[in-house]
């Protein structure tokens, strides 16, 4: 008998944006795998028999390597589980999703995705900043601010992303900020191109602070903002002076 994986999106955190298929295979899940972006009042929806399994991720601190999360991953499968991986955001925007569901894939098992609402637009929005506006931009570009840790060089071109003149949204990269800042000065970006950070978006801890390119590692530190968060760069940033907060 094989069972079933369902790569399940959470949100950015305020448990009422997961959505409504996401909270019935909660229900439903005799195993429930989750990650550390995962807001903890959602695994007070799950069966009380429910095997709930912590696989969070952050800097230095990893409850299961990769390499575990998905031997489990497989192993319930085939041993004819309904299993939720519960993941932060969603699965497959910088959340190792299509990994998994590769491995998935080629041990035989049945995977299904419920896609989930991405922080890296619904945070800055809930700040008061849209990615996108006509009087602004029509182009914005998603960059992991957090390598594979056995990479060696920088994989982003971010000379290229300057030249592109778009909104940069930067998910896990507040710990890389200063190096961010100077690659994009570098590239040839204004020091003085508007800014904006958001930590722990979306849910009652949510700071914001508004700044430059220049100052992002300064605001960080001054306002002592932590992680999850999110850095908005471009002229976008300065919408946040009209609208404020929108949550």
């Amino acid at each position: 008998m094989t069972g079933k994986v369902y790569l399940v999106g959470a949100g950015p955190g305020d448990p009422g944006l997961f959505t409504i298929k996401g909270l019935q295979l909660l229900r439903e899940a005799d195993v429930v795998m989750y990650d550390a972006l995962a807001n903890p009042d959602l695994l007070k929806e799950c069966r009380p028999d429910a095997e709930l399994i912590d696989a969070g991720k952050r800097a230095r601190d990893h409850h299961l390597s990769q390499w575990q999360t998905n031997e489990l991953l497989v192993k319930y499968a085939q041993e004819g589980k309904t299993v939720v991986r519960l993941k932060g955001g969603d699965p497959f925007l910088f959340g190792r999703g299509a990994e998994e569901a590769e491995e998935l894939r080629k041990a035989g098992a049945e995977v299904h995705v419920v896609p989930g609402v991405s922080s890296s637009i619904s945070v800055p929005e809930l700040a008061g900043i849209p990615v996108t506006h006509r009087d602004h931009t029509s182009l914005v570009t998603f960059i992991t601010g957090h390598e594979k840790a056995d990479r060696t060089e920088d994989r982003v071109d971010w000379k290229a992303l300057v030249g592109g003149h778009g909104t940069l949204v930067i998910l896990m990269g507040l710990g890389n900020a200063g190096h961010i800042s100077q690659q994009l000065i570098e590239g040839g970006m204004s020091p003085d191109m508007p800014a904006a950070i958001i930590s722990k978006g979306s849910t009652p801890e949510q700071k914001v602070a508004v700044t430059t390119v220049s100052g992002l590692e300064a605001a960080i530190r001054d306002n002592e903002l932590e992680p999850p968060g999110i850095m908005v760069i471009g002229s976008v940033a300065k919408v946040r002076d009209i609208l404020g907060d929108l949550a």
